[in-house]
């Protein structure tokens, strides 16, 4: 329940055995969970939980919620469970909006139809390893094919590479500014604001 609190709650207003743990497990998680959703969305040809339908409705909301942020969190630790539960609610939903946003960004980018990938994969291929055999036809002689293919098939793979840490790490980036940017308005109105406003404040 304390790293629960401290994933939605964040650094700022968590408890101090969350500061102190090591949470790049996390930015991996959310790549690969927006990334199921974008492969369900893809074969399946609908949003699932809704999820890839950002519009302005939700645009308004993630605003709200993220100035709101700092003046739901500060008396967390204060609240009664029903409160905390409520403050925790808010939290997961920002957290569903922030997922919906991520995937709305790269869904419009997937520029390939179902029905023909796999077709251009095997072009793809084909066309790699055909390149490579044609840049060793001359010089590697009656081994230019296994040259070919095998310089082919080592430059398939690091584009597979390439394309897989970009998946779990475009997504992850996008989660992590969001991250930064709340915590840095958080900490100015709790310095600016809420320290002055709310006599007897104490995180």
């Amino acid at each position: 329940m304390d790293y629960a609190e401290g994933l939605f709650l964040g650094k700022l207003w968590s408890d101090t055995d969350y500061e102190n743990r090591n949470h790049a497990g996390l930015f991996i998680l959310y790549g690969l969970l927006t990334d199921c959703v974008i492969l369900y969305n893809f074969y399946f040809g609908k949003n699932l939980l809704g999820l890839g339908s950002f519009g302005a409705v939700h645009i308004v909301l993630l605003i709200l919620l993220f100035l709101a942020s700092p003046f739901i969190c500060f008396k967390y630790y204060r609240m009664p469970v029903w409160g905390k539960g409520l403050v925790l609610a808010e939290k997961v939903f920002k957290a569903y909006l922030i997922l919906d946003l991520t995937v709305s960004l790269i869904m419009p980018r997937i520029t390939i139809e179902k029905d023909g990938l796999q077709d251009s994969l095997i072009n793809w291929l084909n066309g790699t390893l055909e390149t490579y055999t044609e840049k060793f036809s001359g010089d590697a002689g009656s081994f230019s094919t296994v040259m070919g293919v095998l310089a082919g098939g080592l430059h398939t793979v690091f584009v597979i590479l390439l394309w897989i840490v970009a998946l779990v790490v475009i997504p992850g980036l996008i989660y992590i500014v969001y991250r930064i940017l709340q915590y840095m308005y958080d900490w100015v109105m709790e310095k600016l604001v809420i320290r002055k406003l709310f006599a007897g404040y104490r995180k």
